[in-house]
């Protein structure tokens, strides 16, 4: 039993390094094709990034506040934005208890703001310029940081909602991201702040940075992530407590129909606890005490054999 645990364990890290790997290492190597088309000057890929940012300018020019809502769009999905939301989410699931998850979502942001600016800095791309922009930004273009910073953060919350939210809605928080990252890397283009292949090797690049870091997590500890997960979803799940409510049976009527001699005459159930007429010798304690709590409620007559008194019962002796 232990050894197939112990396998089953071994396989299930081996296929999400395998995944973690495949993930950086494919986006790696259509980053790097990407970028040596982009510094060789490739014709049909320079063609298509002036003709496509030359059009969303001049649309931008002419409808301002077209462009004003943009900005605004591009603003608030900003890097700085994106970091902001990853580091509340790393304070939050450190002070949970989950150490591992919060150093993997504080490294996302980390190594990917470093990677952004050495990229960066290691092409040197120029940024569309027009003699009458409608947006500024400074610093190299590719990649770029907007459409990268959006991309890890979605792809990072997603992951901390997988575990906790039902099919429906995984694919309402997919389809949420993915309208983010796309709508927030469409706006650097339409703003002429970017040309379209640097808002692709942005994604890439996040690509990189998401693979890379997991892979690494897993290789120094283990499993580690996998029990943080756990640990948040234990943490976070909906709390039930159980209420035991202690009940009084009430006499039964009296007369020719019920169990008493008449309606003016005492009861046993009428005895003090101390009496041995009154207690139940099948429960060995006070009748409104139950264990296990699931007892009918307070004032609820119960008909069920063994739990009547011995005085109820026509041919029960006396002590």
């Amino acid at each position: 039993m232990h050894l197939t645990n112990s396998t089953t364990s071994v396989t299930v890290r081996q296929r999400r390094l395998l995944r973690d790997a495949s993930l950086a290492l494919g986006c790696a190597a259509l980053f790097c094709l990407l970028a040596t088309l982009v510094t060789g000057r490739w014709h049909p890929l320079y063609q298509f990034d002036q003709d496509w940012t030359s059009e969303l300018h001049d649309y931008a020019r002419d409808h301002r506040i077209w462009t004003a809502a943009v900005q605004t769009l591009s603003d608030i999905g900003g890097p700085v934005t994106m970091r902001a939301l990853l580091g509340i989410a790393a304070a939050w699931l450190w002070l949970i208890g989950a150490r591992v998850l919060a150093g993997w979502v504080a490294a996302q942001a980390l190594v990917g703001w470093g990677a952004q600016w050495a990229l960066k800095l290691a092409v040197g791309r120029q940024r569309p310029a027009f003699s009458d922009p409608v947006a500024h930004a400074g610093g190299p273009a590719f990649p770029s940081g907007h459409a990268m910073a959006s991309a890890i953060t979605c792809a990072v919350l997603v992951g901390l909602l997988w575990y906790r939210i039902q099919r429906r809605g995984r694919t309402a928080a997919c389809a949420v991201a993915a309208a983010t990252v796309l709508t927030i890397g469409w706006t650097r283009t339409a703003l002429g702040v970017h040309w379209p292949s640097d808002v692709l090797a942005g994604w890439l690049a996040a690509g990189v940075v998401l693979g890379v870091v997991t892979a690494a997590i897993e290789l120094w500890r283990p499993g580690a992530l996998a029990r943080d997960v756990r640990r948040v979803n234990w943490r976070t799940r909906p709390r039930v407590q159980r209420v035991i409510v202690p009940y009084d049976r009430t006499p039964r009527p009296d007369g020719p129909l019920g169990d008493g001699a008449s309606s003016d005459g005492p009861s046993d159930r009428d005895a003090p606890a101390d009496d041995p007429l009154s207690a139940d010798p099948l429960n060995a304690g006070p009748r409104n005490h139950d264990p296990l709590g699931d007892g009918p409620p307070a004032g609820a007559e119960s008909d069920a054999p063994g739990r009547d008194d011995p005085a109820d019962r026509p041919d029960a002796p006396v002590r």
